[in-house]
This record gives structure tokens, C-alpha cells and sequence, in this order.
């Protein structure tokens, strides 16, 4: 008769207590499968109501006034030297009054007196206009 309880060697078996995940791990691949194949596509697009008609009119460019000032502080108007603060006044109300407002381009030279360029920045801040900006011939000192 043959013992199945006992070993050649004459010892108890040992008991495998460990689970078999094998049915576990398919059960999950099974589930992965299920949640990827009911997951809505996402779509890369988006819904955009667009105005009907016609486009807006395009809006003119502005002119551009180059206001010079030298170093003997000599204030020119696109190239024309003014004459005194009253004609520097006088071409900035002109250009205040036309319908689309000029940009100013105010080019100081390195030497040129700071109350003179600030003086013409007030007067053109005093007769309304809006489109003012310092430009630069000097290249930034390097660091």
C-alpha cells in the first residue's frame, strides 16, 4: 500500500498556503479591457459659433511724427527745426485735432537736455495726445 501522506524521506508535506493569482490577473485584464472599450472617444475639436456677415471695416494707420531733439536742444518736426515752444504747441494741436490721432516718435539725442524733452512731453500730454514713445539711438551699456 501506498503512503501519500508521507515523503521518500518519511516527512509530512508542506502545505502551500499561497493564492494563485493566475485567475485573479485575468480577471483584471478582463476588466481593463471591458473599462478601455466603453470609454468614450474624446474628440480634439471645439464648437465655435462664428458671427455671420460682414467683417469689421479696417481702421486706418496712423501717421508717424518723428520729433527730434539735438544736442543744442534744437526740437525739429519730422526733419523741420521749430521755432520756440509756441510753434511745438501749435503743430501738436494740429495733430491733436485730426480724426486719427498721430503716433509720436520723440528721439532725444544722449546730450540733450532732460527739461527740454520733458517739456515736450508735456506738451503733447496738455493738447491730448495719446500715442507717445521715447526712442533710443544708444545701445544699452553691457553688463
Amino acid at each position: 500500500m501506498i503512503d501519500f501522506d508521507k515523503t521518500a524521506t518519511g516527512e509530512e508535506p508542506t502545505l502551500l498556503v499561497e493564492m494563485n493569482t493566475t485567475p485573479l490577473i485575468d480577471v483584471l485584464l478582463v476588466l481593463l479591457v471591458m473599462i478601455i472599450i466603453t470609454i468614450p472617444l474624446q474628440w480634439n475639436s471645439v464648437n465655435l459659433e462664428l458671427p455671420l456677415g460682414l467683417s469689421p471695416p479696417d481702421t486706418p494707420q496712423p501717421d508717424v511724427v518723428q520729433i527730434d531733439i539735438d544736442a543744442a536742444n534744437q526740437v525739429q518736426w519730422n526733419g523741420q527745426p521749430l521755432l520756440g515752444r509756441a510753434a511745438l504747441a501749435a503743430r501738436l494741436r494740429s495733430a491733436s485735432a485730426s480724426p486719427v490721432q498721430p503716433e509720436l516718435h520723440v528721439q532725444p539725442a544722449p546730450s540733450a537736455n532732460y527739461a527740454v524733452v520733458a517739456a515736450v512731453l508735456a506738451a503733447a500730454q496738455e493738447q491730448g495726445l495719446r500715442k507717445i514713445g521715447i526712442v533710443s539711438t544708444t545701445a544699452p551699456a553691457a553688463q
